[in-house]
Formats: C-alpha cells, structure tokens, sequence
C-alpha cells in the first residue's frame, strides 16, 4: 500500500476516537437503537482498531529488518560468484564443466548468457520465419538466487572441485545456502505475518455496516438527527473525515 493510504488508516482511526470522545460527552442523550452505533461498541472498536494498527506496524517493522538481513547477506555473493569462477577456471575441471560452472554463475549474478539480439538481427529472424523469443536471464529474485547456488555447488561437488582456499569449499558454499535458505524463509514468515495484520486492520476499517467508516458514517448522521444539522454537536463531528483504503 502508499504510504498516502498507511496515513491514511491511521487519521481514521484517529478521528473515530475523537468521535467516540464527543458521543461520551453527550451522555445518556445520545441513545441510539442500532446496536453497532451504542457508546460501549463504538468504544471497543475504537480499542481494537488502535490494537490492529499497532499489529500492522510491528508486522511492518519485522518485515524491514528481515529484508534487510537477508539483503545484507546476498549482497557478498555475487563476488564471491566471481573467486568461484576464477577458481573452477584454474582447476583441472573439463572446458565444458568450467562453462557450466560460469552459465549458472551469470544467472546468480544476472548476466545474460548471450548478448542481446540487435533490431537487425531480430528483423533478420522475423524476415526469414524465425520465432523472436529473448527470455531474460537475469534471474535474480531471492528464490531463484538460492536454486542456483544450489545447483552451483552440486556442479562443483560433481567436478570433484576441491579448492585450498576454506571459504571456497563445498562445505563453506553448503553452510553459505543453508543460511541463505532461512534468512529468505524469515522474509516470508514475515511478509505472510504483514499480509495478515493489513487484512485484520482492514477488515475492522472497511467491512461494510460493521467497519470503522461504515459506523463513524452512522454515527455522525445519529448525531445530525438527533441534535439538528445546525447544532453545535454536530458541527463538532461533521468535519471528522473517514475514507476507504482497501
């Protein structure tokens, strides 16, 4: 969602409280038969959306520093792609082994394993009944990053590569993905946990007659009803604004 509408779910909630604030000071005046626009209703909504806007936030913030964790821990990789590269190419590995190695290199790294076709040379191919099909290869989501470099390892265990350098070890290169694995596993934990705060928040907000603005609205027109539109009560709630987001 923008960062207009996160605001805005808040000033919602925010100007529902104040309603709430004013409907106590009416007293026992204000006494509606709809069930949803009684005082102590009005307050445990007022309770429970606050409590869903802290959920979505903590939601939001667990989800920041688990990208930002599991960012911090891919970014190295694309050099260390690069030693492995170096290293395979001066081992005894076969040619066609050291070109496998470096075609799902290019793919954890993002680089395309050919040079993409020019306007002529796609016309040329269009002009003599071929089919155009450039697929990127610039698979570099999280997941796909991760499926490579497990595809990388067992190439390089099949080659029997076997470098001094520790770092470079299969060994390192298994325990480097085990830990890969479950910092993007936390990411979806936590994007799962936001995904579900927003639908809880936004169920209390925005559900139809029951929501927060579906009330509020009801609410402020009791007030008009029962005190005049000209009223001193409901000018104090009229100018209260709740909007949809969802």
């Amino acid at each position: 969602m923008s960062s207009t509408s996160e605001t805005g779910h808040a000033k919602n909630v925010a100007n529902f409280a104040t309603l709430h604030t004013f409907i106590l000071g009416y007293g026992e005046a204000y006494n509606p038969s709809k069930e949803s626009l009684k005082a102590a209703m009005i307050q445990g909504l007022v309770t429970s959306s606050q409590n869903s806007l802290e959920l979505v936030n903590t939601a939001e913030a667990a989800n920041k520093v688990a990208s930002d964790i599991r960012r911090n821990a891919f970014d190295p990789l694309s050099a260390l792609c690069s030693r492995l590269s170096g290293a395979i190419e001066a081992s005894d590995a076969l040619p066609q082994t050291v070109e496998g190695v470096k075609a799902v290199i290019r793919k954890i790294r993002g680089v395309r394993t050919s040079s993409k076709l020019t306007d002529e040379e796609k016309a040329a191919l269009i002009a003599a009944g071929k089919e155009v099909n450039e697929i990127s290869a610039a698979q570099t989501s999280f997941d796909n990053r991760i499926d490579n470099l497990d595809k990388l390892i067992k190439l390089l265990v099949a080659a029997g590569f076997n470098p001094n350098e520790a770092e470079l070890k299969t060994e390192a290169l298994n325990t480097l993905l085990a830990r890969l694995k479950a910092l993007n596993s936390d990411v979806v934990s936590s994007e799962a946990n936001l995904k579900n705060a927003r639908l809880q928040r936004n169920q209390l907000l925005y559900t139809d007659e029951t929501g927060l603005v579906d009330v509020a609205a009801k609410a402020k027109s009791y007030i008009k009803s029962l005190f005049g539109a000209s009223s001193v009560q409901y000018n104090q709630v009229s100018g209260l604004e709740f909007r949809a987001y969802n």
